[in-house]
């Protein structure tokens, strides 16, 4: 059980390090064209920038594109023109994050739709953990977001370079609580094998059984 424990906390520790991270108030401040129309949420500046002949897939000190940053404030209608006008919706920013991932993190479950309608690719590798957006949501207990993400063909058994599928994080990384229950089943109905374990083997049921979580315990029988 310790050495579990030890693992949660060194990956909590460690994933601050390369969390997502949104434009500061002087990433902001720096913005023109496409990147502050996309921040502020102005649609109709952004199609006539994109009109106008606008990069669309410039990029901010941070790597991002005018998409993550739309992603990052929320705005699925300027996502959505950016798209329409040619955006990479694959683009990765300089800690490895897109659009999806993004929305995965942050709960936002329309705009993950809306991702992978106009492209983004729910099996593109992102992140320094080379996880996937389902991975970060399962992680995170985002129950509704896995739904989609597993509808939308989502890879529900990728092992990422800390040994750990989608179930594993949702396992390890969880509380136990009613979201990350959720999260389980929802990925054992749709599939996911429960069987893959981490890099010593252990399961998802045993990572539970560690634990003593019980509904997770029922659900990974």
């Amino acid at each position: 059980m310790l050495r579990f424990l030890i693992i949660a906390a060194t990956f909590a520790f460690t994933g601050v390090a390369h969390a997502q991270t949104a434009p500061s108030a002087s990433d902001i401040a720096s913005y023109t064209g496409l990147h502050l129309a996309a921040h502020e949420g102005h649609v109709d500046e952004v199609n006539r920038l994109i009109a106008s002949g606008a990069d669309v897939d410039a990029r901010d000190r941070a790597g991002r594109t005018p998409a993550h940053v739309a992603a990052f404030a929320s705005h699925d209608d300027v996502v959505a023109a950016l798209a329409k006008g040619g955006a990479d919706m694959n683009a990765l920013e300089d800690r490895v994050y897109d659009v999806l991932t993004i929305a995965a993190v942050a709960n936002d479950p329309e705009l993950v739709s809306l991702a992978m309608q106009v492209g983004n690719r729910p099996d593109l590798v992102t992140s320094v953990y080379d996880g996937t957006a389902l991975i970060a949501a399962a992680h995170l207990g985002h129950h509704d977001v896995v739904a989609r993400l597993v509808a939308g063909g989502a890879p529900l058994d990728h092992v990422n370079n800390l040994g750990w599928t989608a179930l594993i994080e949702a396992v390890v990384l969880g509380d136990g609580g009613p979201d990350h229950v959720r999260t389980v089943e929802i990925l054992v109905e749709a599939g996911a094998d429960k069987t893959i374990g981490d890099r010593d083997g252990v399961t998802p049921l045993q990572h539970a059984t560690a634990r003593g979580y019980a509904d997770m315990i029922e659900l990974l029988r």
